[in-house]
């Protein structure tokens, strides 16, 4: 039985922002309806400006009613509202935390939550190291008398190898590496988790998880969104940055992750961050030659007329940004020598799925000659994680009748089917592990670094070749064709999600 957290104020920063309201408080207000948050529980708002707590609250109490995804308990959630307090708070006025740390104290008290805090920093990146660095000059973060600080820090967490090394020696001034919490919410997600659970508890899938039974792996983030309103932020970064060091590496990392010595955060972890440095770092002609960079034009999605990425709000007219990116890479280590990893993640495609298809070795098909293979088909197996989580096992059998025919049939286990599983935002199991201090589904600092390190030659290749092998696919399309030939050259095709 999973138990309640323990006493601690949660204290938010960027508290009247969209993440706060779409996603943070309606995953505590969750845990509450869970009997997983403790009586003894307060929330701290911070803002970088006066805020009236009212305001405040319906600011919070809209959230639960849009993004809830359950009848709202009215109870629990006046309950919880009536436990937000309000706080100012700046970095670039370190003086403001003066006011902060008695704002907390109050809460502290009157909540019954013995100095144990989180702080949430749903801030732009660039606030992270000096709104830590305030809180350290502050006292905040210090861990007096049994009870816990703990920073959750929300990507993107750097933007190339050097800034994520940066922002790890800055935060490591003031914190401990225990007291880090960098939050990718895609580990949230039960079948990311699942997939430890997955090879680790079932014997009949770790001694065929190498390179003599699997051909190949192939992760896949498609996304039906446009980039929005977030056209300034998305031109600067761009999906392999967005994506590809945080969401589809946790992936891979799980994946290829050896056998861990036991189920705790630092042995996942440590295994993680192997995995990942594992992956070989390619030469400027190897990355231009193993990766497709796209950007969508003008197109069609759900039948509605879509707008090419150099058209939308804050892009430049001349952008090369990429909204599209597909990547081989390869691991260099027992288990995966010579198995490609192909990764592909991009804006504005035809389908929102995310999954990740092992395909196996193809069996010697010699003994069944003379029969009709047409309908034989690759054995897969496919880990669904969004937008419905699953698992499906996809292999061959004979079709009734007389003749000697194949056809591909599929084995499906949705969680929906065989579990009552609560309603979320996929925020819930992070913030509750923060809370007991259980950083398992968190990123370490090298495992952080590694990813970096696997992608920074794609971004020197990319920037030296400008717009040379920027590859154009249209809103509405599976991405580019390139895409395809990078798959195709090895004899091999992405699979089609079903």
């Amino acid at each position: 039985m999973t138990r309640v957290a323990p006493p601690c104020v949660f204290v938010l920063f960027g508290a009247n922002g969209d993440l706060t309201q779409r996603l943070v408080f309606p995953a505590l207000y969750n845990l509450a309806t869970q009997g997983l948050l403790p009586e003894a529980f307060g929330v701290l708002a911070v803002t970088r400006s006066p805020y009236a707590l009212e305001t405040m609250r319906a600011h919070l109490r809209e959230g639960l009613e849009k993004f809830v995804a359950a009848p709202l308990d009215e109870s629990i959630a006046a309950h919880m509202l009536a436990r937000v307090r309000i706080a100012v708070a700046d970095a670039v006025h370190p003086d403001s935390f003066a006011e902060l740390r008695e704002r907390l104290a109050d809460l502290d008290k009157s909540v019954g939550a013995g100095g144990n805090r989180i702080f949430y920093l749903a801030i732009p990146p660039s606030g992270f190291a000096p709104t830590v660095r305030a809180l350290g000059a502050a006292g905040l973060t210090q861990e007096r008398d049994g009870a816990f600080a703990r920073v959750i820090v929300e990507k993107p967490f750097g933007a190339d190898l050097a800034s994520a090394m940066k922002l790890n020696a800055n935060l490591r001034e003031v914190l401990e590496e225990d007291q880090i919490f960098r939050i990718d919410h895609y580990l949230g997600k039960e079948t990311v988790q699942n997939i430890l659970m997955l090879r680790f508890a079932n014997g009949l899938f770790e001694p065929i998880w190498k390179r003599e039974h699997i051909d190949h792996v192939q992760i896949t983030v498609s996304e039906t969104v446009t980039i929005g309103r977030r056209g300034a932020f998305y031109d600067a970064t761009g999906a392999l940055r967005d994506m590809v060091p945080n969401h589809l590496f946790q992936l891979l990392s799980l994946v290829a992750m050896e056998p861990p010595a036991r189920l705790d955060a630092r042995s996942v972890r440590s295994e993680k961050a192997r995995a990942l440095d594992a992956i070989r770092i390619m030469t400027p002609q190897e990355a231009l030659a193993n990766s497709v960079r796209g950007q969508y034009v003008a197109g069609s999605i759900d039948g509605q007329k879509t707008a090419g990425y150099s058209d939308e709000a804050d892009v430049a007219a001349t952008s090369t940004t990429e909204t599209f990116v597909a990547l081989r890479l390869s691991i260099d280590n027992w288990r995966w020598a010579g198995v490609p990893f192909y990764l592909r993640t991009g804006k504005a495609l035809a389908r929102r799925y995310t999954e990740v298809a092992i395909k196996f070795r193809e069996a010697p098909i010699s003994m069944f000659r003379g029969m009709d293979l047409d309908g034989m088909h690759s054995n897969y197996l496919v880990l669904q994680i969004a937008p419905e989580e699953g698992v499906t096992l996809q292999f061959n059998a004979k079709t009734p009748g007389p003749s000697l025919s194949i056809q591909p049939v599929a084995m499906r286990f949705r969680y929906a089917d065989f579990f009552d599983a609560k309603p979320a935002t996929g925020y819930e199991t992070l913030l509750y592990d923060c809370m007991i201090g259980d950083g398992m589904l968190y990123q370490r600092a090298d495992g952080v670094e590694a990813g970096w390190r696997a992608v920074e030659p794609f971004l020197d290749a990319w920037r030296a070749a400008g717009d040379q092998k920027l590859a154009l696919y249209r809103a509405g399309s599976t991405g580019p064709t390139e895409a395809d030939a990078l798959l195709a050259r090895d004899g091999r095709r992405w699979r089609q999600a079903s």
